[in-house]
């Protein structure tokens, strides 16, 4: 019998000393709550060029300048699309003199794709299914 997300959780948080948590619910849960946070941001035509993008830059990102101009964006709309990206964990920013870059978060990334994937098949590797190895980039 297969154990569920939160009982793993449970005794993850269990494990590492955390059992007199007040609400280990909402530790268990935050995983989860990340990633329809990420999938919703990602859900948006904008937010994925936008995503697609600074994935494709790596992880020194781009000004907010080449962004604007890479996808033909307003001020106004990229400001607001990278604040959401932002708020999901998918980006970072950092200021240089009076420029500001905006990266993509790999590792949050790959964090929600080791989420998705993680029960793939059981964990049995098969011609069509090859549970996913932990990358970095």
């Amino acid at each position: 019998m297969a154990v569920d997300a939160g009982h793993r959780c449970r005794a993850a948080v269990i494990s590492i000393g955390l059992e007199s948590s007040a609400n280990l619910d909402d530790l268990c849960t935050m995983k989860e709550k990340d990633a329809i946070k990420a999938l919703s941001a990602l859900a948006q035509p904008t937010r994925l060029g936008i995503f697609r993008l600074l994935v494709t830059a790596g992880p020194d990102g781009l000004s907010v300048g080449v962004i604007q101009e890479q996808l033909d964006l307003a001020s106004a709309t990229l400001s607001f699309h990278l604040k959401e990206l932002t708020h999901a964990g998918l980006v970072s920013s950092r200021q240089e003199g009076r420029f500001v870059y905006y990266a993509a978060e790999i590792d949050h990334m790959n964090g929600l794709v080791d989420f998705l994937t993680e029960n793939c098949c059981q964990g049995v590797e098969t011609a069509d299914c090859k549970p996913r190895k932990k990358v970095k980039c």
